[in-house]
């Protein structure tokens, strides 16, 4: 039955996991709206970066069209100035070529007027037919200038046409990457928050139900969880559900690979402790024939307050079932290899006695005893020949020493004087070989 509690208000009573449930539903309510609330933040901060980028765009544009009238108005008003300078230089030209050719038929008239007007007339004629050909050349020049100028109009025209059709291309594709962007992270938001409800249901609906199967499952797979990692070369086998018997069976093996014993395991997940648990466990652990059985408990009985046995069954809590585990473990593979060794013994007693009379194991040894004075004495005469070479170098050495000593006693005889130093050996070393 489940626990009951009462209200210190209304004295109202009313269970425990009711109470829980509806803090859990209050929870996953606040976190799904904090959730929301953030993410449609996101999204219109999104949507106003997305207005704030555009309407850049649209002014870079607009300064874009204006600087290309600027550079058309620019060069535009360049190629006039051009135009006028180069009609002044040519009109210039002209005058000046008109002033001297006028300035020299007027002073030859002057000259040639009483002598021969038919001259002058001709002079004359040639005059309007030179400002003829010069107002022709002027027509001619308005003309190239015209064409000129509407040629670079339609280049003007043209480029900026160009360009801006460039620009909104660009425009364009960037928007369209933008939108495709900004759609994709929409729908993916969107996304999310579907998994996010789904997920927030589904825990809702997992936190209300909160029955006791599903805790005592989660303690059988963390419980499961925990002995495979700690002992990786055991077989850690769960009991499915619906089969009597505990919850799972640990399978204990030596280095190698030998199965030594079994310990079987049964999870509880409630407030109270019942005896009778112990003896469906001692029922369970004959059924399997398994050597050890661990009851892991939170509620543990009065008067017990780490792990313990009753009744031969050992009794702990989560936190201690990795230890106890430990020292049952080992005390299974001793007891295996004590078991190990008693089989068969007096048979490995007759054959141990058998090998160390046979002649195998005669001969090894004779040749262990071979090797072994062959080896001491090759040391001993490596020894005596050392020795040997010792006493000679040692006789060579007094016969090396007496000589020199006596040439010493003969120098200082002559020269009447100790001071000269031609001593092998310093004065302590002569006084030790002397001694």
């Amino acid at each position: 039955m489940a626990a009951e509690i009462k209200c210190p208000a209304c004295s109202h009573e009313f269970a425990i996991s009711e109470a829980l449930s509806e803090d859990v539903k209050k929870e996953l309510r606040e976190q799904m709206m904090d959730y929301k609330k953030k993410k449609d933040e996101e999204v219109a901060k999104e949507k106003s970066e997305f207005a704030r980028k555009e309407k850049e765009l649209q002014q870079q544009s607009q300064l874009r069209e204006q600087e290309i009238a600027r550079i058309f108005e620019a060069e535009k008003l360049q190629i006039q100035q051009g135009f006028e300078s180069q009609k002044k230089q040519i009109q210039q030209a002209i005058e000046q070529d008109l002033r001297k050719n006028i300035s020299a038929d007027f002073e030859h008239k002057l000259r040639l007027l009483e002598a021969n007007n038919k001259d002058n007339e001709e002079k004359l004629k040639a005059a309007r037919d030179r400002e003829i050909n010069f107002l022709k050349q002027e027509q001619e020049l308005k003309n190239k200038e015209a064409e000129l100028e509407l040629t670079l109009q339609r280049q003007l025209m043209e480029a900026k046409t160009q360009l801006t059709e460039d620009i909104r291309k660009i425009e364009e594709a960037r928007t369209a990457n933008k939108e495709s962007e900004f759609q994709l992270k929409l729908k993916e938001l969107e996304k999310q928050l579907e998994d996010q409800k789904k997920l927030a249901d589904e825990m809702r609906r997992k936190a209300e139900q909160g029955s006791m199967q599903l805790q005592g499952e989660v303690l059988e797979l963390a419980l499961e969880e925990q002995l495979r990692a700690t002992f990786p070369f055991d077989i850690i086998s769960e009991v499915g559900k619906g089969i009597r018997g505990a919850d799972c069976m640990q399978t204990v093996r030596n280095s190698f690979g030998q199965e030594c014993g079994k310990i079987i395991y049964e999870s509880k997940r409630t407030k109270h402790f019942d005896k009778a648990w112990i003896e469906k466990l001692k029922a369970d652990m004959r059924s399997t024939t398994a050597d050890v059985a661990v009851l892991v408990t939170q509620a543990k009985p009065d008067q017990m307050d780490v792990f313990g046995q009753i009744d031969g069954i050992w009794v702990c809590s989560y936190s201690e079932v990795t230890a106890l585990a430990q020292v049952l473990r080992d005390g299974i593979l001793k007891l295996f290899a004590m078991v190990k060794s008693q089989q068969n013994r007096g048979d490995k007693m007759h054959l141990l006695y058998d090998y160390l009379t046979s002649h195998e194991f005669g001969e090894q040894w004779k040749a262990i005893r071979e090797g072994f004075f062959s080896m001491k004495m090759s040391i001993q005469r490596e020894r005596d020949a050392m020795e040997k070479l010792w006493k000679a170098r040692e006789k060579q050495l007094e016969k090396v020493l007496i000589n020199a000593n006596g040439i010493k006693g003969s120098i200082e005889g002559i020269a009447g004087s100790e001071d000269i130093q031609i001593n092998l050996l310093d004065d302590v070393e002569e006084e030790e070989t002397a001694e």
